[in-house]
């Protein structure tokens, strides 16, 4: 299930930071009750030893300008837009419930409100598809340096693991929603419009014991081919492709050059 959530603000502009992830996914999480952020945040879902949100947003979409005052910044005009996605209802249904019950929201800090809600429209997944990324996709590996240090590799499009890692990410957050592996699971991700502009360089802010800290994640925006069962399309479709989903990464929607969305990135 997909919402389309749009949002206005009683002032003319909505300033953000440039990386503003951090920022959206938090303004996500202020929408769930207590308790159910409470589980989202520190349990999830489990496969394993790995813990997944199975939600998925996008970037921001809406007009902008981006300016500089001792660091860039980004002034969206409302109304924006984003979308978002689950294949839990649950995480869908608390989510709808907490727009009503909120009187006041905060973007950062801007104080805004919701303008409409639209559950958009079920399409019909096919095996093929051609893709346009609303958010980064992420896929890297960690490996062990030669002086025994962890080190964080991220994987281009164009390179053979990136479409092995993300089949398998897949078949883990399949399972987390329908309890099995199917004994056929295909899936391949293949760049169609891609370029080095597509790459993406985020800093993740948060807090981690009282002190900020900013992590350094890469992703690609651009149009793909998805290849798979409709099942797993869609899978991908409502929970987002590769890594880091709940943070806005892997979010996507069907290429259409008329309808594409003018996401800030």
């Amino acid at each position: 299930m997909r919402l389309k959530i749009t949002l206005a603000y009683t002032k003319q502009k909505i300033k953000l930071p440039i990386h503003y992830n951090r920022i959206l996914q938090g303004f996500i999480y202020s929408l769930f009750d207590n308790l159910f952020k409470k589980f989202l945040h520190q349990k999830g879902y489990i496969y394993q030893k790995r813990k997944f949100k199975l939600f998925t947003f996008s970037r921001l979409i809406g007009e902008f300008k981006i300016e500089e005052n001792k660091e860039k910044y980004i002034l969206f005009k409302p109304p924006i837009s984003f979308f978002i996605s689950s294949p839990k209802e649950e995480i869908m249904q608390n989510l709808a419930e907490g727009i009503l019950r909120k009187e006041k929201l905060f973007l950062g800090k801007n104080e805004v409100f919701i303008e409409s809600i639209e559950v958009m429209p079920s399409f019909e997944f096919k095996e093929e598809m051609l893709i346009n990324m609303l958010s980064p996709i992420t896929c890297y590996s960690t490996l062990k340096k030669a002086d025994g240090k962890s080190k964080v590799y991220y994987y281009n499009p164009f390179e053979e693991e990136f479409s092995l890692i993300l089949k398998n990410n897949l078949k883990k957050k399949y399972q987390l929603v329908f309890g099995k592996i199917p004994e056929k699971f295909d899936f391949q991700i293949l760049p169609s419009r891609v370029n080095k502009k597509d790459e993406k360089i985020i800093l993740y802010k948060k807090i981690i014991q009282k002190q900020k800290k900013s992590t350094v994640i890469k992703g690609w925006m651009g149009t793909y081919i998805i290849k798979g069962s409709p099942e797993i399309l869609k899978l991908s479709y409502d929970a987002g492709l590769g890594s880091k989903n709940s943070q806005g990464f892997g979010c996507w929607e069907v290429w259409n050059e008329k309808q594409k969305q003018k996401c800030c990135n």
